[in-house]
C-alpha cells in the first residue's frame, strides 16, 4: 500500500514561484532573441570607425541631438562599456533595418518593464515618446506585461512610466 505524502508548505511556496518565474523569462528570452539574434546570426564586418559613427547618429536621432546623460556619464570611468554600447547596441543592433523606430522602442521597453530594469525603462520610455509613441501605446505594454512578467512589474513599471509622463 502507498502512503500519498504531501508536499510541506516551503516545497509548495517555490513550485508557486517558479511557476511565475519561468514565463516571465521565457518571455525575457524571446524578446532578446527576437531583438539580438538577427545580429548576431548576420554579424556585419564594419570597420570600427563605420559603426562608432553610426551608433552616433542612431543616439543623435533618438535624443534629437540632446546627448545622452547616462552614455556620457560611463564614458568618464568606463570608456570600454560606453563605446561598446555606441559601437554594438546602437551601431550594430539599433541601426539595423529590420524594425522602424517606434517598433524598436516598444519592444524596447517591454523588455526593459518585464526584466523589472526601471532605470533603462524610462531612458527608452523617452525616447519613444520623443518617436511619436503616444502614452496610451506605453500604457498598453504595461498593461501586457501582467500577463509575461506579473503584477509586480506591471506596478513598478507603471510608476516608473508616471514618472517620464510627469517630465515629458
Amino acid at each position: 500500500m502507498k502512503v500519498a505524502i504531501a508536499p510541506s508548505r516551503q516545497t509548495v511556496y517555490w513550485r508557486k514561484v517558479i511557476n511565475k518565474i519561468i514565463p516571465a523569462l521565457g518571455c525575457i528570452f524571446i524578446t532578446l532573441l527576437v531583438v539580438f539574434l538577427p545580429a548576431l546570426t548576420t554579424a556585419q564586418t564594419q570597420p570600427e570607425q563605420s559603426r562608432r559613427e553610426q551608433g552616433s547618429r542612431v543616439i543623435n536621432k533618438l535624443t534629437g541631438r540632446a546627448g545622452q546623460p547616462v552614455l556620457n556619464a560611463l564614458r568618464q570611468n568606463f570608456p570600454f562599456l560606453a563605446d561598446a554600447i555606441v559601437d554594438y547596441s546602437l551601431g550594430e543592433v539599433w541601426s539595423r533595418q529590420g524594425l522602424d523606430d517606434r517598433t524598436r522602442q516598444l519592444a524596447t521597453v517591454a523588455a526593459f518593464a518585464a526584466a523589472g530594469n526601471l532605470p533603462q525603462l524610462k531612458i527608452h520610455a523617452g525616447y519613444a515618446l520623443r518617436l511619436g509613441v503616444t502614452q496610451d501605446e506605453l500604457k498598453e505594454i504595461i498593461y501586457l506585461t501582467t500577463v509575461t512578467a506579473g503584477f509586480p512589474r506591471s506596478i513598478d513599471a507603471a510608476q516608473a512610466m508616471e514618472e517620464v509622463f510627469t517630465v515629458q
